[in-house]
């Protein structure tokens, strides 16, 4: 038995009809497609919504605007369904300015219950024996008109969301973690998407290990590439790889026969952007030292909290505190945190709430615990073995 198409929504009277049967809700699940895997300026290119009498499709390729959502978005008294919220949050905002209140976040609170089993198709496999078909998670949403198998896959992914929720919600509050979650979801509420590429070496793995020459060849192929991929549209890995810029930038060749053999660097990339890369590395080869790109900083602080052996100390109480707790040590507390907790030395709760990052419920399942272990006397790290 095939399974009727959701109604797609894509012209202004069928939306203000649709957000008033939403004012009505209690509860909605929302998802949204991109054509994120196709271009370079990712679109929002289908929303999904299931309240309690249907799935619909909204086409904001078809409408002028998403501009009466933003009331049934915001609206506290509504709570929004999301499964993953992060990205879906951000986007919503950038394409549309819709900011999205009363935040339930199905993978959220499925980590906060120490769940291994975050993946949507797997827990409505696990829980409900609801098989989804995922073969069009990187598809190209931008098509029109979407082919019926397409339509059906956007519509099963929040058509199941309510009774998920229902039951996450429980083992929340059978845990005792419902606030904990409910903290975690106002956070979601507020994230944004920063498009500003920065220095583009500091989040490079590869920069580690470069001199300041080769840091100012990877700087400027990085730059090249972003201003590429924007040109054309195209996502990053359309235009060339990071392995590609990592091994040009170390070997610095001046010819593109001197590119052959390096890895991830084809004869296909260089026959089309051989001469590109020949130009920015000679231009960076006559760079004065002085303009050259420091290397990514290595804080002092760092290493010497690294040094008296506190961040180690914190890393392996967090171990075993995670295990008792049932939950991956990165959710729990991350290292970053960890480090920062380390430097401040807080001697009481007060001293832990002015710590901006740790959140409320981190304070109230934690805090004495973490007290107690800076309190406790330095420990000398094990001197190696010299040979």
């Amino acid at each position: 038995m095939t399974t009727a198409l959701p109604p797609i929504i894509e012209t202004p009277p069928a939306l203000l009809q649709l957000v008033g049967e939403l004012e009505q809700e209690e509860t909605v699940a929302v998802d949204l497609e991109a054509d994120s895997f196709h271009c370079f300026f990712a679109r929002v290119c289908l929303v999904q919504i299931t309240s309690s009498r249907r799935t619909v499709l909204v086409d904001p390729l078809k409408l002028p605007d998403l501009d009466p959502l933003k009331t049934v978005m915001a609206e506290r008294r509504i709570r929004k369904i999301f499964h993953a919220a992060d990205y879906d949050i951000r986007c919503l905002h950038r394409d549309f300015g819709i900011v999205v209140r009363n935040l339930f976040d199905t993978m959220t609170a499925c980590k906060l219950l120490g769940d291994k089993i975050l993946g949507l198709a797997d827990l409505l496999r696990n829980h409900f024996g609801v098989e989804l078909d995922k073969k069009f998670q990187c598809a190209n949403w931008a098509l029109r008109p979407l082919p019926a198998e397409m339509l059906h896959y956007a519509a099963e992914d929040t058509r199941h969301l309510h009774r998920l929720a229902a039951l996450i919600e429980q083992r929340l509050i059978d845990a005792g973690r419902l606030e904990w979650a409910r903290e975690e979801f106002a956070l979601l509420e507020e994230l944004r998407h920063n498009d500003l590429p920065g220095q583009l070496i500091h989040a490079f793995p590869a920069a580690a290990a470069f001199d300041r020459r080769q840091l100012g060849a990877l700087e400027r192929l990085l730059k090249w590439r972003d201003e590429e991929a924007r040109r054309q549209n195209r996502r990053y890995l359309h235009i060339v790889g990071g392995k590609a810029l990592s091994s040009l930038a170390a070997a610095l060749p001046e010819t593109s026969a001197e590119m052959v053999g390096l890895e991830e660097v084809t004869p296909r990339l260089i026959r089309r952007y051989g001469a590109d890369f020949v130009r920015i590395i000679e231009e960076t080869r006559r760079l004065p030292e002085e303009l050259l790109p420091l290397p990514p900083a290595i804080e002092t602080r760092q290493r010497n909290l690294l040094a008296n052996g506190l961040v180690r100390e914190l890393k392996n109480w967090r171990q075993t505190a995670a295990a008792e707790l049932a939950l991956d040590p990165g959710i729990l507390i991350n290292n970053n945190l960890l480090e920062e907790i380390a430097r401040r030395k807080p001697k009481s709760r007060e001293d832990l709430k002015r710590i901006p990052a740790l959140k409320k419920w981190q304070i109230e399942a934690l805090g004495d615990q973490l007290l107690a272990q800076i309190a406790q006397p330095a420990r000398k790290p094990k001197k190696k073995n010299s040979r």
